[in-house]
């Protein structure tokens, strides 16, 4: 990518209003001093010192962090919160991030805010030591009511967005914020508007969602096409027609192998991951790409250019030791450039 190519992209980002639906999370981080560590008198067991507690949007919202450090003009999220005080820090954090337009996230009484807490032991000269992470999820499904405010939400969201990106954060079909009714939904936005960027992951796969622009790994490809693909010729095979069949561009992330993307028009592309520079955390690094690929794409950018800024941020974050890293566009412009 020319300096030229890399700001006529970046340039445009301050313009752009992005949609994010989907699973938001609370990301709680305890932060824990090892030296101040006592043993229980009542219990016998250790007992751990949080000198700090950290929290950040998490699931959809790491992507949503990313666009904000990416300089996107607007934000509007999608999603619910618990009327409990973990969804009162997830709405403080996200309002924190410039840009957002807090109005479609829904707070629910009789649901959990989805929250990952994550304890971390910081040693000197060491990388932080996360422990058993505990999690606060829900595990019925949404109730109708809350689903039909949802898609009401999400239908303002898209109406005045450039692009959209829909996150399935819940290992549990139905639990979350994307459910059937939001899908058949998004299909029908998807209709209204033509030639708009709506990019799609999915924990759970992606085998019953709508022709989206699919964004997956290589073994969430294989179970959509029924085989495994392992190899790199199999994979950009795989992705091709995958892209084809969906009339959209598609995307295939391969960790250390990078990424393979291909269009409908039968452009296949495959950039490889950057080097690692010293010890790295994976954690959101997934996150970075969908928000990457969907902005630069919104932004004008080609298929190769816009995962060349996705491996770059990728780069980025996995070297953010305990917390989920994002990248800024000062800092994509030192890798690439």
């Amino acid at each position: 990518m020319t300096p030229a190519r890399f700001d006529a992209i970046t340039s445009r980002y301050p313009s752009l209003r992005v949609a994010v639906v989907g699973d938001f999370c609370l990301d709680r981080y305890f932060d824990i001093d090892p030296e101040r560590q006592e043993i229980s008198i009542e219990t016998g067991l250790p007992v751990h010192d949080i000198r700090g507690v950290r929290c950040q949007p998490g699931g959809a919202g790491t992507i949503l962090n990313n666009l904000a450090a990416l300089g996107t003009g607007t934000l509007r999220p999608v999603g619910l919160c618990g009327d409990d005080g973990e969804g009162w820090e997830l709405r403080r954090a996200l309002a924190a991030r410039p840009g957002v337009d807090l109005s479609g996230i829904l707070t629910a009484s009789g649901r959990h805010t989805f929250t990952y807490t994550k304890p971390l032991v910081h040693r000197v000269g060491r990388p932080p030591e996360e422990l058993s992470r505990l999690d606060l999820k829900n595990w019925t499904p949404t109730p109708a009511p809350l689903r039909a405010a949802l898609s009401e939400a999400m239908a303002a969201a898209v109406a005045g967005s450039d692009a959209v990106i829909v996150l399935d954060q819940v290992d549990i079909a139905e639990t979350g914020v994307v459910t059937p009714e939001l899908l058949h939904d998004i299909a029908e936005a998807l209709g209204r508007s033509p030639g708009k960027p709506f990019v799609a992951d999915s924990r759970r796969g992606l085998s019953d969602w709508p022709a989206v622009v699919f964004k997956m790994n290589a073994n969430e490809l294989g179970s959509l096409v029924g085989a495994p693909v392992g190899s790199i010729d199999e994979i950009r095979r795989a992705c091709a027609a995958m892209a084809v069949l969906n009339g959209q561009p598609a995307f295939v992330t391969l960790a250390e192998r990078g990424i393979i993307g291909a269009s409908p028009s039968g452009e296949i592309e495959h950039v490889p991951s950057l080097p690692v520079r010293g010890p790295i955390d994976i954690v959101g690094a997934g996150d970075s790409v969908t928000a990457n690929l969907t902005l630069a794409l919104a932004a004008g950018a080609s298929l190769r250019e816009a995962m060349e800024l996705a491996m770059a941020a990728a780069s980025i974050v996995i070297h953010q030791l305990g917390t989920t890293g994002t990248a800024d566009v000062a800092r994509l412009r030192e890798v690439l450039l």
